[in-house]
């Protein structure tokens, strides 16, 4: 494995004030009926020295070879004059955004669900990245899918149908995240790419699914809208009976406190405006 070497080539700038006196030489030296010579120089100037210079930009490298040997890495910014016979391989260290496409895959629990991911990432090692890999480009693309298959494979899309699990992709986005960006710098370690950040953009039922998932939802958020009711107005009756008792308002006996219970319980848990009714005659007529 390359192990990246950074090297700080001289500057280019004298090199290229060279390159300006020998061409002035060559050409006056054509002028003055020397052609041999100045055809000389003029080769020399044009072979060995102008093709060393190179400008680096700001969030770029050059990868150097020479003979099929990995001589160094120029990472450092300007104008730089290296050996002419090398090989110039420019690579940016920008950092770029993956945006996944949207991929079906089954959960822990089998549901066929779909999933993509954003990742952001740059390269950290120009060797490994131009020499471990074939396309680094590529490379990101594949390991990056199949880390989010990975990841879709170990945890449940929700807790319906497990309660046990602590983490599900719906619910726990922040450490699925922290997962999901272990995992891929793990795999993409080998190209040299530092994984700056990866997230779920989507996650969705698949649609042959979602219809069901989504009542089966409803139904779920409809029971337990309706044991909070209910509790709430079992409190709410049994604090009536306290206060009545205490206050000695009126004396119920059990089969008027079973139908106070009834009553209140209906009042409180239906979902639908109560309407009066005036009872004239007695409890027991």
């Amino acid at each position: 494995m390359y192990q990246e070497k950074i090297i700080t080539p001289p500057s280019g700038y004298i090199t290229f004030f060279l390159f300006l006196l020998l061409l002035g030489g060559g050409i006056f030296a054509c002028a003055t009926q020397q052609v041999a010579i100045g055809v000389t120089v003029l080769l020399i100037d044009f072979i060995l020295v102008l093709p060393g210079l190179i400008i680096n930009n700001p969030n770029e490298a050059k990868v150097l070879t020479l003979f099929g040997k990995y001589v160094g890495t120029v990472k450092a910014d300007g104008f730089f004059w290296v050996n002419p016979l090398t090989g110039k391989k420019k690579v940016s260290l920008k950092a770029r955004n993956l945006n996944g496409h949207q991929i079906k895959v089954n959960d822990k629990l089998g549901n066929p669900i779909e999933i993509a991911a954003v990742v952001v990432w740059q390269i950290e090692e120009t060797a490994k990245a131009s020499f471990a890999v074939e396309d680094y480009l590529q490379y990101v693309t594949i390991q990056s899918e199949a880390a989010v298959r990975h990841l879709a494979n170990i945890f449940p899309y929700d807790n319906f149908e497990d309660e046990e699990a602590t983490i599900t992709l719906k619910d726990g986005a922040e450490k699925v995240s922290s997962i999901l960006e272990a995992e891929l710098s793990e795999r993409l370690s080998r190209a040299g790419i530092l994984v700056i950040e990866a997230r779920i953009s989507h996650l969705a039922y698949a649609q042959e699914i979602a219809s069901a998932m989504l009542q089966r939802q409803q139904a779920t958020a409809v029971i337990a809208a309706r044991k909070l009711i209910v509790e709430g107005a079992v409190g709410m009756v049994e604090m009536a009976l306290d206060r009545l008792s205490e206050k000695n308002i009126v004396e119920l006996d059990e089969e008027r406190k079973a139908a106070m219970v009834s009553n209140l319980l209906v009042v409180l848990c239906g979902d639908r405006n109560v309407q009066p009714v005036v009872n004239t005659g007695t409890l027991y007529n």
